[in-house]
This record gives C-alpha cells, structure tokens and sequence, in this order.
C-alpha cells in the first residue's frame, strides 16, 4: 500500500473525515488510506492479541472444571476490555518512548508511515504463526522486537538515535525477570498451601465432566481468572493504546503530538507559577549554583510556542512538544534534588505543575481506549483454545489441580498488576506459564514437567526477539523503497 504515497494527489481530496473523530486532515487520499490500513493494522494486532494472550488467563478455569468456555471466555473478555479502559497509560507511553517520536515529526509522513507497517506486520505474523503452532509466545516481546527492529533500520536510513537503548534496557529487565520472579513464587506459594494450609480439597485433580470444584475453590479460581484478565488488559491492551497513539502522532501530528483539548490559560498559569517558584528557589539558594537563567528561558520559549499552538502547524507542534518535555525533565530534576532549600509548598507545585504539563505530550483520547478494549475483548473470545490447551495439559506430565490453578494466577495477577503500577510492559503468557511450571514443579519436581512442551516454549522465548528484530527490518526497507 505505501508504494502510492509518492504520487502527486493534490488535486485529491481526503477522505480520513469519516471518521468523525479526527476531523478535518491535510492527508491526501492515498495517505488516507495507507492511514485507514495502519489503523485496521492496530485493531487486528490488539485482536490476535486477545486470543493469543488471554487464553492464560482461562485456561486454569476451564481445565479445573470451575467455569465452563462457554461462560468462561466471554468473562475473561470483559474484563480484558475493562483493564484497558481503566488502566491508565503509563505503560503506552513507556512504549512510545522506544521510537525516535521527534525525527519521525520532523521528517515526511510516508516515514513514519512504513516504520508503523513494519511495526505491526512484523508483530502480526509471529503472533499467528506461533498461536497456529499452539505456542504460548509472548506478545510483548514481538511488538518490542519489532519496535527496536525498525528502529535500527531507521538509524540506518536517517541517522540518529533510532532506539531508546535506555528504555529498551528497562522494559528487557521487565520482560526477562518477570516469568523468574512468578517461577519462583509460585513454588514457595505451592509448599505454602501444602504444608501451612493444608486443605485437601485444593490438591484435587478433576477428572469427569460433572467433577467441580468446592464453591469456596471454585469463587478462588473465578477471582483470580477475573484479575489475571483484568491486569492483562491494563498491561497488554495499553501497548495496543501506545501502538495506536504511534500511528497518530507519525500521520497527523499537529493534532495529535499535543493534548489540544488542555486549554492554554491552563498551561500558561502552569508555566507562570512554575517560574515564580524556580526563582524563588533560586534566591533562597544564592550560596549553590541554580541555572535559573536556562530555566526560565525553557520556560518562556514554551509559553511563545504555546501562544502558536493550534491543530494545523506541524512544525510549532512539534517545537512546543519538545519544550514542554524539556520543561518537564528540568522541573523533575529540581524538585528531586535534595540539597535545595525549598519549602513543603513550593515543591508540591512544582510536583504537580510537572505531573499536569507531562500530560500535554503524554496522554491517549477516549476514544483510542475505547478502541483496543474493544479489538482486545473481541479477540479473547476467538481462536482460545490452541493455547489454552498447552497451558493446561501440556507443560505438566498431570492435569492441573486447584491449588496449581490457583496458584499460578494468582502469580500471574500480582506480577501484571504490580508492573503496570510502575508503567512496565511484561509478559502474561510467560509469566503465567512459568507461575504453572513452578506449581508444577512443587507438586512432583521437575520430572512432573513436560520437557518438550517446555523446549517449544524456550525456542519461541529465544527466537521472538531475533525474528521480530529482523522481520521489522526487512519490512522498513521494502516500504521505504517506495517512499
């Protein structure tokens, strides 16, 4: 499709405006639909997502006998859809910090245009190559992959930084301890309800169709399916938000590089009173060095560019984006330095001046929530059961009990829940997977593990990253052939 986005279209009139809420757009028609695709592109990364991911989260229900597909799957999407309508978007914003989001404002739109595709494609054909092959693969980890690949191949065309090492480094940390940290916990949470607990009932494998659960274990296991969706939700479905809030910064940045709708009395009182208190703090601290002169000038720079903004100048946007966050990084730095003399007051303001200005550059409207809730809760109720069916009869050599259940969700719920806390992408299906393999290993040790269940799993682990990397290079050339 992007092969088109070289043709003169002046004449062309575009037809992004039936989607009523993007307004008017200066993209021509073919731009539109090259859009129109990375959108469509998005939504079925966010639904391949849902049956590839959540089918974790109802797996231990449906294979403990505790709810039935039936009712199980459209539960589970549910509350997908509400983890990522009331998440936040700490985590989406983490992910927009992995792509050089300044030069690709600054360059042609066709630019931005095939790191997207490549993005998302690449991410695409190894989630469904792997859910084709029953493989719990972590989603996360191709979308990261083909993130950092396309970054480098932009470094390649563009120079630049074209990867965040630092941020990159972060979420690897996040993505590789995650599935240790549950490994380990649910090993000790499993000899804890062995030998401190000590109910039986927990340790009963179901074996006939009619074999259910305790009403107190069946309430357990529905608690923690409901949580581990609900935190999938708000972890994996804010990536879709990061990836879709990606695609309209790269096309229409002038909208949507800025939150528009915070109005500018707003932000020039912020401005202003952030001022006051900077020179405040600077004559309160005449005896150490304070660069207040640098300060103020960040500050008022930002306040000529607020005085431009509006939704059509790319250039001013993106001049005033830079200037809020250059503001923002200061600010931070002043108030968390310890050797200043400030008042309790004065650094709550300047605490909370930078927390409302970082919303002006990190933010998602309604609607691009509501979006990915949507795309994520649909695909959780389609093509479940391939990994359903490896998580719960093929990386043990038994069945799965309660307690295992249990125990691995619960695992998993408090690992997702905690990372997104601290806006950090992890994986559900490894850190699910390896919550099951501890319980598993607790119950009868490593011989009650499947070992080439596992190998299949470590190979997609080991492999997600390379070919996500490489696919998303070779996918920025093709398209940037064309631009």
């Amino acid at each position: 499709m992007i092969c088109i986005i070289n043709i003169q279209t002046d004449f062309m009139p575009s037809f992004c405006t039936i989607i009523p809420f993007l307004g008017n757009t200066d993209l021509s028609t073919p731009l539109s639909i090259v859009f129109i695709v990375c959108l469509l592109a998005v939504v079925g990364f966010e639904f391949v997502n849902g049956f590839h991911d959540t089918a974790n989260a109802v797996a231990t229900v449906i294979y403990t006998k505790a709810l039935k597909p039936i009712i199980a799957i459209p539960w589970s999407g549910f509350w997908n859809f509400m983890g990522v309508f009331t998440g936040g978007i700490a985590v989406a914003m983490g992910i927009l910090k992995l792509v050089p989001l300044d030069a690709l404002m600054s360059l042609p739109v066709g630019v931005g245009a095939a790191m997207v595709l490549a993005v998302l494609l690449a991410s695409i054909a190894w989630n469904l190559g792997t859910w084709y092959l029953g493989i719990p693969c972590s989603s996360s980890h191709t979308m990261i992959g083909a993130m950092i690949g396309a970054g480098l191949a932009f470094t390649w065309y563009y120079g630049g930084k074209g990867v965040n090492w630092g941020k990159a480094e972060e979420i690897g940390l996040s993505l590789i301890l995650s599935p240790i940290i549950g490994f380990g916990i649910a090993i000790l949470l499993m000899y804890f309800l062995k030998h401190v607990v000590k109910y039986h009932a927990l340790f009963h494998i179901p074996t006939g169709e009619n074999d259910r659960p305790p009403l107190l274990i069946r309430a357990l296991l529905i608690t923690t399916c409901t949580l581990v969706s609900f935190f999938h939700g708000s972890n994996d479905g804010q990536k879709g938000v990061g990836l879709l809030m990606l695609i309209l910064v790269a096309f229409l940045p002038a909208k949507f590089a800025v939150n528009h709708h915070i109005s500018n009395d707003k932000v020039l009182f912020q401005l202003n009173q952030t001022e006051q208190v900077l020179q405040k703090t600077a004559t309160l601290n005449h005896g150490k060095r304070l660069d207040i002169t640098t300060l103020v000038s960040k500050i008022d720079k930002a306040k000529y560019h607020l005085s431009l903004k509006n939704e059509t100048d790319k250039k001013n946007t993106y001049l005033f984006r830079k200037q809020i966050e250059e503001v923002v990084a200061s600010v931070k730095m002043v108030s968390q330095d310890k050797t200043l003399v400030m008042n309790t007051a004065d650094h709550q303001t300047l605490t909370d001046n930078a927390s409302e200005l970082s919303k002006l550059v990190e933010f998602a409207p309604l609607w691009v929530i509501l979006l990915i809730s949507i795309s994520l809760g649909l695909g959780t109720m389609i093509g479940w059961k391939r990994i359903a069916v490896t998580i719960g009869e093929k990386i043990g050599n038994e069945h799965l009990n309660y307690a295992q259940g249990a125990t691995s969700e619960i695992v998993a719920a408090s690992t997702i829940g905690l990372s997104t806390a601290f806006g950090l992408p992890v994986s559900t299906t490894h850190v699910l997977s390896s919550g099951i393999a501890g319980a598993m290993v607790a119950s009868g040790g490593r011989k009650n593990l499947n070992n080439n269940t596992l190998k299949n799993i470590g190979l997609a682990w080991v492999l997600t990253l390379p070919v996500s990397i490489i696919l998303a290079m070779l996918l920025f050339m093709l398209f940037h052939l064309f631009i």
